[in-house]
């Protein structure tokens, strides 16, 4: 999984979480950890607590923690959540004027789905207490 992507920086920051639940962990102190910028972190959290898998704070105490135990949350719900594949697909606007192109199109494109599918099932049997425990 490449360094930068948002579900690595989402399952690592959920993994520091899952150490002390009650603990509210602020966009700069995740930031620090991942090795990236404060609002992007914000963005990306702010998807995980859309989803309610996180739960933040304002203000001076405020911060970032897990709205439910690390054994709640599946790999496949932060997945999800993003909405960011990790399956390369061909864009939906192109319309390939050649039979031969458009049926490779098609049928490639059933292949990506199927494998996202067998993704999100894969990801759905491994939770962030899983992880954390190992």
């Amino acid at each position: 999984m490449k360094r930068n992507s948002k579900l690595s920086l989402a399952l690592h920051t959920l993994g520091h979480m899952a150490d002390d639940q009650e603990r509210m962990l602020t966009s700069a102190e995740i930031a620090t950890h991942v090795g990236t910028n404060p609002v992007v972190v914000r963005r990306v959290l702010g998807r995980l607590r859309e989803a309610g898998l996180l739960i933040s704070e304002k203000g001076h105490a405020g911060g970032w923690r897990l709205a439910r135990s690390p054994e709640g949350i599946t790999l496949a719900d932060v997945y999800i959540a993003l909405d960011e594949s990790i399956i390369a697909s061909g864009s939906p606007g192109e319309s390939p004027s050649c039979s031969v192109e458009s049926a490779l199109h098609s049928r490639v494109a059933g292949i990506l789905q199927q494998t996202e599918m067998a993704l999100i099932e894969q990801l759905g049997k491994t939770t962030i207490a899983d992880v954390h425990d190992d």
